[in-house]
């Protein structure tokens, strides 16, 4: 087999290193366009997981890499003077330089070729290559030719940055976040060899405009920052090596081959350098790959099929990670405004991919201090108490935990009557410990359902019903219940789900702000006018009252996932010419008139949330800017929390979807406009709840689908926690004794399993 390797860095090296191992007949070529002491960037960091993979695969590579890199444990949190180290991380970090030449070595102890100076824009003279390998970097020629073909996107994200380099030696992986005049700049910085240490600076545009930054005046550059960061520089320079403010390129490809040709590296995907540096997912692929062409030797294509099958997966869940990592330092601004251990456990937590429980195995003096800290701010006198069962107050709602059931349809219901199934499905998870529950969407009218099977408040009878209910919660359980009041809107006179999400046989007739339908299966609905208006606002007032007088003690007001008031704000459901349509201004003032009257006959001392959604998950759709304007708007009006969910406006709609996947929308709104948000999506267990409370993304936190199937779920979490809650019903307090030795027990288990499995230290 004939390889020839376009790229002579870190990925393409170490993927012909060990291809050759294993086919030593195979002939190998790498042609790279610098001189083979040439180095771009000062240092690049391994993890102890990555330095393993590494040792098992070629011992010689990492006991040259392992004999030259500066090693830490440690990283280091500083905010304008003020620091904090946790421990147990385990990193380190190389010489780029030094790298190459290790690398370089053993290509040559293994037999591959190495061409330098050779700047490759014609493949036409490797015809005869059965591989050709683009590891040209992220602006890569092989790959900009045939973009087509591989479906190459690249999107430049928001910050600014500039790789400089400085003789100040370093202990630990450390963040120097410093305020600034213009806003904060953060400096991701690390000892790479002794006496070299690597500073990535980072900044906003806007602050990067204020402050005067040229692209490519290194000389200026330099200057700046050395007299915004002269305390943590200590007298030590700044070196350049063509450090010019760039904006990361996040790419991705559809395809990762094309005929002969196959990516790797910066060629194939980037992430943000805040999670890892691209030199490790390089060099991880580069495995894959190695491993597919192995097992494959006479069949080119099917070791293509074999690298993308086995890393695609993962090397979407990184870049995942790494986007939602620099969404984090992109709002650098907005967290700044944090306690400092909040502040510091947000950014150890930024990517979702580390929790509250990861950090307290690695150190639980940092979680103690977050904790604390937490629990200080909070008037919370029970050292060590979870976040989740916190007290937290709305008006003069008190809720015993920060855990809430979220409004999930049983589609049950009668006539809009709820039944007992409804008072077991709330009952069980009432005694079962939940801080608040918030019933499924109930209807203002009978047209107002989304199902047939929909729960209504428009009656006696419903509202009797709904009162035993509450009376059962309220006599047996310190839960508090509150209701969302809703109309369906053009989503209405649907299948429940389990009959299929499609339009009933014979449905009635659908409303919405402007005539548009769901998807091609609906009805067009008819576009509200100022009468429709008026009398959805009378029955929402009527609905409140209802409310109030079936022993509710809370409203949730439906303005999210495109059902009536939630199609009045996005620009995809509201087209209208009217004083109601156009500008945001105008397409809140239907659902902002509705809230206001509501708000006015409800009780002063109940609170009111408001459900919206964030982004439509479209292009065109709501914009963050019009989010906060809303969420703006609710506040003033008396809103007492927001309640944030995403999507569902259209039926074309494309999520980005994962663990806690909607929390960055909630920390948005909660830590823009300061108010109180609920969050959602995809949250499974305590330890998750723990880690959106303690780095402010959300004050509540509610449960969905988690819930359906268990009902104690809250119980469970308390004894997981050792918890010791005092709303256990009489009849359920024996079971104390049982429960809570298991769970402990449980959790000393899974806890020495994660000890066991985080990867060995590497430490020379």
């Amino acid at each position: 087999m004939k390889i020839t390797v376009i790229g002579g860095g870190p990925g393409g090296l170490y993927f012909s290193i060990l291809t050759k191992k294993a086919m030593p007949h195979c002939q190998i070529d790498i042609y790279e366009r610098n001189k083979p002491d040439d180095s771009f960037g000062f240092g690049v960091v391994f993890s102890d997981e990555t330095l393993g993979e590494f040792l098992k695969r070629d011992m010689q590579s990492y006991e040259l890499i392992r004999s030259k890199f500066a090693y830490w444990d440690d990283i280091i949190v500083a905010r304008d003077g003020e620091s904090v180290n946790i421990a147990g991380n385990g990193f380190c970090g190389c010489s780029r330089k030094t790298l190459l030449q290790l690398l370089q070595q053993r290509c040559v102890e293994e037999g591959v070729n190495l061409h330098f100076e050779q700047n490759v824009d014609d493949l036409s003279r490797f015809a005869d290559s059965d591989i050709i390998l683009a590891s040209d970097g992220i602006a890569s020629a092989i790959r900009t030719k045939h973009e087509n073909e591989f479906g190459t996107k690249i999107e430049l994200k928001k910050n600014r940055f500039v790789w400089l380099g400085s003789t100040k030696p370093l202990d630990a992986f450390t963040y120097f976040f410093r305020s600034t005049p213009h806003g904060t700049i953060v400096a991701h910085s690390y000892q790479y060899e002794e006496g070299m240490s690597t500073w990535i600076f980072e900044c906003s545009d806007e602050t990067w405009q204020k402050h005067g930054f040229e692209v490519t005046n290194e000389e200026d550059t330099m200057a700046k920052i050395a007299e915004i960061f002269k305390e943590e520089l200590d007298g030590h320079p700044l070196i350049s090596n063509k450090s010019h403010w760039r904006q990361f390129p996040h790419v991705t490809n559809e395809k990762w081959s094309h005929n002969n040709i196959v990516l790797l590296g910066d060629a194939k995907a980037t992430a943000h350098y805040s999670i890892g540096s691209g030199t490790k997912l390089a060099m991880d692929c580069a495995i894959g790959l190695s491993d597919a062409v192995i097992a494959n030797p006479n069949n080119v294509q099917a070791a293509f099929e074999q690298y993308d099958k086995t890393r695609r997966n993962t090397v979407e869940m990184i870049q995942y990670a790494a986007v939602v990592s620099l969404d984090w330092f992109e709002n650098m601004d907005r967290h700044m405004q944090h306690p400092f251990q909040q502040f510091a456990f947000g950014c150890m937590t930024r990517s979702k991919k580390v929790t509250y429980e990861n950090l307290r195995l690695r150190d639980s003096s940092f979680t103690d201090k977050v904790l604390e800290e937490f629990n200080d701010n909070y008037n919370v006198n029970i050292k060590n108490q979870s976040a989740a069962f916190s007290k937290f107050k709305l008006r003069n709602l008190e809720l015993q935990n920060r855990i809430v059931m979220s409004s999930m349809g049983q589609y049950s219901a009668v006539d809009g009557v709820v039944s007992d199934w409804h008072l077991v499905h709330y009952g069980s998870r009432a005694t079962g410990g939940i801080g608040l529950i918030i019933t499924e969407m109930t209807a203002i009218s009978e047209t107002g359902r989304i199902t047939e099977g929909c729960a209504g408040i428009y009656n006696a009878e419903q509202l009797n019903q709904w009162k035993k209910i509450t009376d059962f919660i309220h006599n047996n359980t310190s839960t508090k219940i509150g209701i969302q009041l809703g109309h369906s809107g053009r989503k209405g006179a649907t299948k429940k789900p389990w009959e299929g999400n499609e339009p009933i046989e014979t449905p009635w007739n659908l409303i919405s702000a402007s005539p548009i339908p769901f998807n091609e299966n609906f009805a067009t609905p008819k576009e509200m006018s100022l009468e429709d208006m008026e009398e959805i606002k009378t029955q929402l007032i009527q609905a409140t009252k209802n409310a109030d007088e079936a022993g509710f003690d809370m409203i949730e007001l439906q303005a999210h996932h495109g059902f009536l008031l939630a199609s009045f704000l996005s620009p995809l459901t509201n087209i209208r010419s009217d004083e109601f349509g156009g500008s945001i201004e105008n397409r809140l003032k239907y659902p902002l008139e509705v809230f206001k009257a509501i708000r006015e006959v409800f009780p002063t001392e109940k609170p009111i949330s408001v459900r919206i959604s964030a982004t439509d998950w479209v292009e065109n759709g709501i914009s963050e800017q019009e989010v906060i304007t809303i969420a703006t708007a609710f506040k003033n009006a008396g809103a007492d929390i927001i309640n944030v969910s995403t999507g569902n406006t259209v039926a074309g709609q494309k999520p980005l979807t994962g663990r806690m996947w909607q929390t960055p929308f909630s920390d948005a709104v909660r830590n823009t406009i300061h108010i109180p948000t609920i969050t959602a999506g995809y949250i499974q267990d305590i330890d998750q709840i723990n880690t959106i409370i303690l780095n402010g993304r959300a004050d509540l936190v509610a449960l969905g689908r988690p819930l359906l199937l268990d009902a104690n779920f809250v119980r469970n979490a308390q004894a997981y926690e050792q918890f010791q809650a005092n709303d256990i019903p009489n009849p359920y307090k024996m079971g104390v004794s049982h429960l809570y030795p298991l769970k402990a027990s449980e959790r000393k288990q899974v806890e020495g399993m994660k000890k066991a499995l985080k990867p060995k230290s590497n430490k020379k």
